[in-house]
């Protein structure tokens, strides 16, 4: 379920993570795709670190949907190698980057988990 005051609390993380640039063991895809999730459900997902990134996001237990389908706050993969991101609106999603949030076409999304 979605917080009803998720589009704020998801606005706040973008706000927050718009100029952090990456780092590989603290501030990397699948934290920020964790972290916009807590902030849609109000609730951190579990993860299991599997093999691949896309076993790793199935492993929280959100729905796969076809990309054409997401909606803000919703997980997209994108991308090879593969990383993360969030959905901020119809047809675009934001990546952590080398130095902030990197924006991508909701069509160069091969995979997406729908969130609450």
């Amino acid at each position: 379920m979605r917080r009803t005051d998720w589009a704020v609390r998801l606005a706040a993380l973008l706000s927050a993570a718009e100029a952090r640039p990456f780092e590989a063991r603290h501030w990397n895809c699948a934290s920020f795709a964790l972290a916009a999730a807590e902030a849609v459900t109000g609730h951190k997902p579990s993860v299991r670190v599997l093999p691949c990134l896309a076993a790793s996001a199935d492993s929280t237990g959100f729905p796969r949907i076809a990309p054409a389908f997401v909606r803000p706050g919703d997980i997209v993969l994108a991308g090879d190698p593969p990383r993360l991101g969030v959905v901020v609106e119809a047809g675009r999603a934001v990546f952590v980057g080398t130095h902030g949030l990197t924006t991508a076409a909701i069509t160069e999304c091969s995979i997406a988990w729908r969130i609450g």
